[in-house]
């Protein structure tokens, strides 16, 4: 997969089949269309193009809000990671300003989609938008599609038990501790990765120690505070364990952290990156009375983290 960061670095030979969206998460939807486009690449002697872009749109056009809404579920260096395994052609990543928010659809069509790429053809899902306002979609193209000489193939509602597949329900999943039927959307295991920091150390000293891992984008959606069942990556190699995400209130810790008690693990890895996938929701964060109280319901949380990652 070439990968480009800047439109006129593609050289268009008149043969892309184009689709374009955030792809934020690279979910079971998006491969739906992402698989659909490779297929019609061969058919028709192509090459599958992916547009996307970056900062995700929600970023530039909503910076001052911190709440969820705005937090992603892939970084783009997992998004090209993702998206390599699928075996696209060429991946541009535009970065996406305020400016280039402002284009109306027509100019979009005509100086990225036709002058940029060359398209032949494109295959988008049924709620794709774009342009100013969100003003061009499905209809638009549609409609237009023999003054512009695009193809247009439509990507219908995919669902999951009448679940429509989306971003925005695999967010709420997560923001609800959910992890099941987010990692079902997703087709994977929802993840992060991060640097381990360190902390307080207070782990290490009633004989849970854990790693303290820093992610480095802060817009990187974590799940709800609690306690989880997880594999964790550490120099290539998948250990099972336990992840606490909160604010540790048993021993007035400050701030959310995400720390991970590594099985049967006791190498130093401070600075080192690690990749913690979410298996599953064990429960909420709580404060218990003393430190013995903890230290027994983080016994039983690692038994029933090891019963989760057995079965």
């Amino acid at each position: 997969m070439k990968i480009y960061h800047n439109l006129s670095e593609f050289k268009p030979k008149g043969n892309a089949i184009v689709t374009t969206g955030t792809f934020d998460g690279v979910h079971i939807g998006h491969r739906k269309i992402l698989s659909r486009l490779m297929e019609k690449a061969k058919e028709v002697n192509g090459e599958s193009v992916l547009l996307t872009f970056w900062p995700h749109p929600k970023l530039v056009l909503s910076p001052d809000s911190h709440t969820r809404v705005t937090r992603i579920l892939t970084t783009l260096e997992e998004k090209i990671e993702l998206l390599e395994e699928l075996g696209l052609d060429h991946l541009v990543i535009l970065p996406f300003t305020r400016e280039f928010s402002e284009l109306s659809c027509e100019q979009y069509i005509e100086d990225v989609l036709i002058s940029g790429f060359g398209t032949k053809a494109m295959v988008i899902g049924y709620d794709h938008r774009f342009g100013r306002n969100r003003e061009g979609g499905i209809d638009y193209l549609i409609q237009h599609s023999e003054r512009f000489k695009i193809e247009i193939e439509e990507i219908s509602r995919q669902e999951i038990d009448n679940i429509t597949i989306s971003s925005t329900k695999i967010r709420k999943a997560l923001e609800e501790g959910d992890i099941q039927t987010a990692n079902e959307l997703l087709g994977r295991r929802y993840d992060f990765s991060g640097t381990v920091v360190k902390g307080r150390q207070l782990g290490r000293q009633i004989g849970f120690p854990t790693a303290n891992v820093k992610t480095p984008n802060e817009f990187k959606l974590i799940p709800k505070n609690g306690v989880y069942a997880v594999e964790t990556w550490v120099r290539d190699i998948k250990y099972g364990g336990v992840m606490n995400i909160g604010v540790r209130p048993t021993v007035e810790g400050k701030g959310i952290t995400q720390e991970v008690y590594i099985f049967d693990f006791s190498d130093d890895i401070y600075g080192e990156s690690v990749k913690v996938e979410i298996v599953d929701f064990i429960r909420d964060e709580q404060k218990f009375d003393s430190i013995d109280e903890l230290i027994r319901q983080i016994r039983a949380d690692v038994e029933t983290s090891a019963k989760l990652l057995k079965s």
